[in-house]
């Protein structure tokens, strides 16, 4: 352990000019807490248990870790199998690893930082190797209401940007953009058409105000 601060200082300098002050790694690598290729003092061979432990705690300390991640992580440098599940369970047990917390924070950032769809947000879980049922758990912290107002946000951010195309061009790409983000064609299409008539409405000369505005899913459904 004596030598990781100093490697660590040494090789910082150069990391802190690849990558703007304040940014956290890659959450989508499992080795985002260290560089591929950089070498570290305490996997050097020794205990393997020691080093796989090591290797886990270097991990988790950038961003948390699925367990799968982590599997994958020390598979990758070397560690035997029967070593990385004794690993695992332990880091299991004292709550180093806990899937369903990792999985109920993925969801509720993703979905309020990116606006994903319950859809994408379930690819993007079971993609990091978190199990079909707890994936589903955390899915279902998000609701009908959270995933229209989501798409409506999307939607409104880009309008802007669509002021100099046709409608046509601008629901397509709208449409799309929602597809790409996990929502069904129907949720997207509605949300489309009502923030392309709102807005056409309202640049329109004396246009009345549309007493629908504002209104969550409950006030579209039949």
């Amino acid at each position: 352990m004596g030598g990781w601060p100093a490697a660590r200082e040494r090789s910082a300098p150069g990391r802190r000019r690849g990558r703007r002050s304040g940014s956290s790694p890659d959450p989508d690598g499992p080795d985002a807490a260290l560089p591929a290729g950089d070498p570290h003092p305490e996997d050097e061979p020794g205990d393997p248990e020691q080093v796989a432990r090591s290797i886990c705690l270097r991990a988790l300390t950038g961003t948390p870790k699925t367990r799968q991640q982590l599997a994958d992580l020390l598979a990758k440098r070397g560690i035997s199998d029967d070593v990385a599940e004794l690993v695992l369970d332990r880091f299991s047990e004292v709550g180093l690893i806990d899937d369903a917390a990792f999985a109920r924070a993925w969801v509720t950032s993703r979905q309020a930082g990116r606006g994903l769809a319950r859809r994408a947000l379930k690819a993007e879980l079971r993609a990091k190797g978190v199990d079909g049922e707890v994936a589903e758990e955390a899915v279902a912290l998000v609701d009908d209401q959270d995933e229209w107002d989501a798409a409506r946000r999307l939607v409104q951010r880009r309008l802007p940007g669509l002021r100099r195309v046709d409608r046509v061009t601008a629901e397509r790409r709208l449409v799309g953009m929602l597809a790409r983000k996990g929502y069904g064609s129907g949720l997207a299409g509605w949300v489309v058409r009502e923030a392309l008539d709102e807005e056409r409405s309202g640049h329109a000369e004396g246009a009345e105000p549309d007493p629908h505005h504002g209104h969550g899913l409950d006030a579209w459904l039949p």
